[in-house]
């Protein structure tokens, strides 16, 4: 007896059928929406290679946040642009900083709102990299030269100390992204023993190296005196690398887990999630957002369809919250049920 020839076509006819077998769903719950706040009154600066991407002052960015919330996206990522700038970053942990304004004003505005920061130095350092620099002597140089590196262990106890500012400011997330070894475990030790053990953090774990970054540099004023990042930030070419250092954040305390960039880097998010269960985020970067704008305002792609597909690949390769520049327009085309 030969069977009925099998046509998968058949539930892809319409679109009702397609949104009713869709394995893969995307929805505003599933963003977060990243945010630059500068000092001032009044302030809404765009970012030439960003479209749509603006910094704001405290106060705009109070207006903001309300409208973000009524879109149904849970959460915004702060980032801060300081008045002044040295060579410790010493103002990202002050009580007066502009993230700890931001993050008071916005709790006060909008209590329902979920308030990640970024807990790094590069846009609060005068030399743009992660952490406090020391010199090193390069044994191999003849004659041996002295060169300037980040200091892991000196870094370890700046980054604590912006931590735990932050959380008694109002964070309800800290997200350290610098890249030092050891830092989950330091953080998680000054939160809780500075009255802040409900505060989680979600671990920028498997950050690359990227050339995807470049926009991000303009919007936090955050590009390198010297140098690049490429000692303390992972080799684009390493996977297994990853599981390691994912390994390791997980065994200090890490709360949540994040890949960083997430479209090219689909396969360590699947990796991250077969090996681990914790909440995995993936961060959809500045490079991501700017080429989907860029080609869409060529007519070369349609950007809202593209950003759609790509937010919907992240999910499907096993992320459950997607970080992303495009979190407003694609709650927006959510609301209006999708692009089928």
């Amino acid at each position: 007896m030969a069977f009925p020839q099998t046509r998968l076509r058949r539930l892809r006819r319409t679109p009702a059928l397609r949104r009713m077998i869709r394995e893969t769903r995307l929805d505003a719950a599933d963003l977060v929406y990243p945010l630059f706040v500068r000092p001032g009154e009044g302030q809404t600066r765009p970012i030439s290679s960003m479209p749509g991407v603006f910094q704001h002052s405290v106060d705009r960015l109070v207006e903001l946040c309300r409208e973000v919330a009524q879109e149904g996206i849970p959460a915004v990522l702060l980032f801060g642009l300081p008045e002044s700038k040295d060579a410790i970053g010493s103002s990202s942990w002050s009580e007066h900083g502009i993230v700890q304004q931001a993050l008071r004003a916005i709790k006060a505005a909008v209590p329902d709102l979920v308030l990640i920061v970024d807990v790094c130095f590069c846009e609060y350092t005068d030399h743009g990299h992660c952490g406090v620099l020391t010199r090193r002597s390069v044994a191999d140089s003849i004659p041996p030269d002295d060169v300037l590196t980040v200091d892991n262990d000196a870094t370890l106890d700046n980054l604590a100390l912006q931590a735990v500012s932050l959380a008694k400011a109002g964070a309800d997330i800290i997200a350290p992204s610098d890249m030092m070894d050891g830092r989950i475990g330091r953080i998680r030790q000054a939160l809780d023993l500075e009255d802040c053990g409900d505060i989680p953090i979600l671990s920028y774990a498997a950050k690359f190296s990227s050339a995807f970054y470049g926009p991000f540099r303009e919007a936090a004023d955050s590009a390198p005196a010297f140098g690049d990042r490429r000692t303390y930030q992972m080799d684009p070419a390493n996977g297994r690398e990853a599981l390691r250092e994912v390994a390791l954040d997980v065994d200090e305390g890490a709360d949540l887990l994040m890949v960083k960039p997430a479209l090219p880097y689909l396969d360590v998010i699947r990796e991250v999630r077969n090996h681990f269960d914790l909440p995995l985020v993936a961060y959809q970067v500045s490079g991501e957002y700017a080429m989907l704008q860029a080609a869409g305002a060529k007519g070369w792609i349609d950007y809202e369809r593209t950003l759609m597909e790509s937010l919907t690949a992240i999910r499907r390769a096993g992320a459950d919250l997607i970080i992303t520049y495009g979190a407003r327009d694609a709650a927006r085309l959510i609301r209006e049920g999708g692009l089928d």
